[in-house]
Order: C-alpha cells, then sequence, then structure tokens
C-alpha cells in the first residue's frame, strides 16, 4: 500500500506587512505612545538661586577669612588681682568679630591694670578681663616671701595660683604644737623656677596683712609649707 506524505505548511505570511512578526496584527503591533515631559519653571529657578547663593557664601567667606586683627593672648598665667605683665602677652591674628578681643597695639595701657579673673595660658584677652584697680595689692594686704624645701610646696605651683599658708612645727619644737594654717587663701604674686619649669620654692605670696607677721616669723625657721587650692582661682 502506498502512503502519501503531506508536506509540512509554512506559516502564513502578512501580505500587507512584510516585516511583521508572526502572530502580531493590528494596534498591538504598535508601541505605546509616551507623555511629553513636563517643564517645571520654577523648579530650575530655585536650582539657580541656590547655586547663585552658595557661591556668594563661599565667596563671602573667603573674604572674611582675610580680615583679621592683632589682639593680646596671655602667654602665662595672671591670677586674680595681679598686674598685668607685657611680658606675658603675645600679639595673635585672629578674625575680626563682634568680640571685644584688646588690640595688640594697647599693651602698653593694659600693663597698668590688673586681671579681673585668673587668666590661664593661652587666653585671648577682652576688656571685661581686665580692671584698673586690685583688690590682692590693696590696702590690707602684704606680700610675704617664702623660702621653701622639696616636699613644702607642689611641683604643679604656678603664678596666680592660690594656696594655704600651713605653720608645720620643725622637729626641735614643743611635742604638743599642731601645725594649722596661717593664711587660708594666699594668692602666688611671684615664683623662681628652673630650667624644666619646676618650682624652685623661692616664691612671694599676698596675704592679710594681720597674717604677715607669724608667716614670716614661721618661714624664717622653715616651718612653712604650702598647699595649693585649685579650686580656688
Amino acid at each position: 500500500m502506498r502512503t502519501s506524505e503531506k508536506p509540512v505548511g509554512r506559516a502564513p505570511v502578512n501580505a500587507e506587512r512584510p516585516g511583521a512578526q508572526p502572530g502580531l496584527s493590528g494596534p498591538a503591533s504598535r508601541k505605546l505612545p509616551v507623555p511629553p515631559r513636563e517643564r517645571k519653571p520654577a523648579l530650575a529657578a530655585l536650582a539657580l538661586l541656590l547655586i547663585l547663593g552658595g557661591a556668594l557664601a563661599t565667596t563671602l567667606l573667603v573674604l572674611r577669612s582675610g580680615d583679621r586683627v592683632a589682639a593680646i593672648q596671655i602667654t602665662r598665667q595672671i591670677g586674680a588681682g595681679q598686674q598685668m605683665l607685657v611680658t606675658s602677652m603675645r600679639e595673635v591674628q585672629v578674625a575680626g568679630t563682634d568680640i571685644d578681643y584688646v588690640a595688640w597695639a594697647d599693651r602698653e595701657r593694659v600693663a597698668q591694670n590688673f586681671a579681673r579673673v585668673t587668666l590661664l595660658e593661652g587666653t585671648l584677652l577682652t576688656r571685661g578681663m581686665v580692671v584698673s584697680t586690685s583688690e590682692e595689692l590693696g590696702p590690707g594686704k602684704a606680700i610675704v616671701g617664702l623660702s621653701l624645701k622639696p616636699g613644702q610646696l607642689p611641683i604643679t605651683l604656678d603664678v596666680g595660683d592660690r594656696v594655704q599658708v600651713i605653720y608645720v612645727p620643725g622637729r626641735g619644737g614643743d611635742a604638743g604644737t599642731q601645725s594649722r594654717i596661717l593664711a587660708q587663701s594666699a594668692l602666688v604674686h611671684r615664683m623662681r623656677t628652673s630650667n624644666t619649669g619646676a618650682p624652685t620654692g623661692q616664691l612671694a605670696v599676698i596675704v592679710d596683712v594681720k597674717d604677715a607677721p607669724a608667716i614670716t616669723t614661721y618661714a624664717s625657721s622653715g616651718e612653712i609649707a604650702v598647699a595649693e587650692l585649685p579650686g580656688a582661682r
């Protein structure tokens, strides 16, 4: 028996659109419409203003950074009530601000005045830190010199510090004699230091006049010690 084989047929080709894909016809083969891009002139103007504002601010900062003045910086601690010294000042350049810094040109006049509060090293001097009169060096006060040995003063002591002046009885004193405070809050007025900056034991302190005789007496016999009061500046 003879069997006839039928040739496999090909998919029909769209006669109207020869390049079209099989199975797609009509609207399905078309691209979806894209909506036109919306323009926002207000946002563009705002962005431009922000860019211009940033450029202007940068320019002002650069110009401001060059506007500097010569001011006074404290190079060594000055205690409250102590006289200002030119040797304890140096010239520094600071940005011009509304802060009332004392100009370096006024250093000689500043040296005729006194510190209102304790001025630490590195302080930029303002006019509110200086007074024309000193309670520490005024009537009712006395400057007493001390010559102390190691162990009779702290190695951290500096000019402008507050100290207690203490009577420490020597070995040859009465057995019943006890140490006592002679001055509750004396001010270190001057002090000698070694090459390393440590105190040598030679210092002058400001005390009340009524305490000066006893301190002088005990200091001459080496029966004086001082204790620093770091919280009493």
